[in-house]
């Protein structure tokens, strides 16, 4: 069999993991310890960043007292350094180079080169991850010089450990929501509320439920109301939760005025709802008093006839259904005025249009009497 050349082209941010690491640690050590330890060590570069005990668990799906037996696993290693503070909380972590003492000592294949005082060197020390603790037990910040020689990634925040996480949890909760496999599309919609439009992963599941209950599992019908949520500020399910109380008190309000039933209104005739309550102002009794006046004067549901009769009163200055009374009432009072003014026309119940004629009923008689 033929011998592979193999040449590396790719160059890209990565974290470097040493051999020594592969061939010695990484056998015999349990595998969340691994993941912890690369975790660490892919926050080398880092200055300034914070992590907890408590992050780290949560981004590898660990508990607490997990990621503590790594590091006093990877201490018993060599391969890092614990620093604690008066009470023992960890208050800092050392990473060694395999080539340390302590590293060499625990490997049973490990190298016997020999060692100088580069304890005290950068050189010798991957890293270190602060010495200054948070006020919080287990939290600790990367020192601004802290560096791994021979890396050159950019940092990336802790965040996205996370942010992956929570979108990969929304995936499987729209899949739930939407009773099918997600198409590309739609995980690329998904993916644009959590890191366009900046929106929760609680919101985006409220998001989702809300439409569903309603019986709109589109993504593009989710897509507008994610967009109007973002737009009126919506940030939080409280929020979403208050402005859908409203919604749906307004649009039951004059859907049942109107005695529509097993529907929802049509975008022409929200916009009139939207109206009404958030230009107008107006409350539900109002809305109430014009949709059943346009029932009475129409004999059928007309948002274009009852959008008359409330921007009349609001241009009227209306508030309350007081209001509606006194102008029903100096309505009467006009009409009643204006009848009176009117000139009165003689009643007659001739309805012919030609002039009648004028007969001399005595000379009629005469003329008969003689005839006879």
């Amino acid at each position: 069999m033929k011998r592979l050349k193999l040449k590396n082209r790719f160059q890209a941010n990565a974290t470097i993991l040493p051999n020594e690491f592969i061939d010695h640690y990484m056998v015999s050590a349990n595998g969340e310890f691994v993941k912890v330890y690369l975790l660490l060590l892919r926050y080398l570069n880092e200055p300034g960043s914070v992590l907890t005990v408590s992050m780290i668990a949560d981004c590898l799906n660990n508990t607490e007292n997990d990621v503590l037996r790594a590091f006093r696993y990877w201490e018993s290693a060599g391969l890092l350094r614990l620093t604690k503070d008066a009470d023992g909380s960890i208050s800092g972590i050392e990473l060694l180079s395999s080539d340390t003492e302590d590293a060499s000592a625990f490997s049973p294949g490990s190298s016997s080169q020999e060692l100088t005082d580069s304890m005290e060197e950068p050189a010798s020390v991957m890293n270190v991850f602060g010495t200054v603790p948070d006020e919080s037990s287990g939290t600790f910040e990367s020192s601004p010089d802290s560096s791994f020689s021979g890396t050159s990634s950019e940092p990336i925040a802790m965040d996205a450990f996370r942010s992956q996480k929570e979108l990969k949890s929304l995936f499987f909760i729209a899949e739930q929501y939407l009773g099918k496999t997600l198409s590309h599309t739609d995980v690329d919609m998904i993916t644009y509320f959590y890191n366009e439009l900046h929106m929760s992963s609680s919101l985006i599941e409220y998001l989702l439920e809300t439409c569903v209950e309603s019986g709109h599992k589109s993504m593009h019908y989710i897509q507008k109301v994610a967009i109007a949520w973002a737009k009126d500020g919506i940030s939080t399910v409280s929020q979403a939760k208050e402005q859908s109380a409203v919604y749906n008190r307004n649009c039951y309000t004059v859907l049942n005025a109107f005695g529509i039933k097993n529907r929802g209104p049509a975008t022409s005739e929200l916009a009139f709802i939207n109206k009404w309550a958030e230009q107008y102002c107006f409350e539900a009794d109002i809305i109430q008093e014009a949709c059943r006046r346009t029932i009475s004067a129409t004999h059928q549901p007309s948002f274009e006839y009852a959008d008359r009769i409330l921007t009349r009163w609001y241009e009227q200055g209306v508030r309350h259904l007081q209001d509606i009374a006194a102008l029903d009432e100096q309505y009467q009072k006009e009409r009643s005025s204006r009848r009176a003014a009117a000139p009165r026309q003689p009643n007659t119940k001739n309805l012919n249009n030609f002039e009648r004629r004028s007969y001399d009923m005595d000379s009629l008689e005469a003329q008969l009497l003689k005839s006879n």
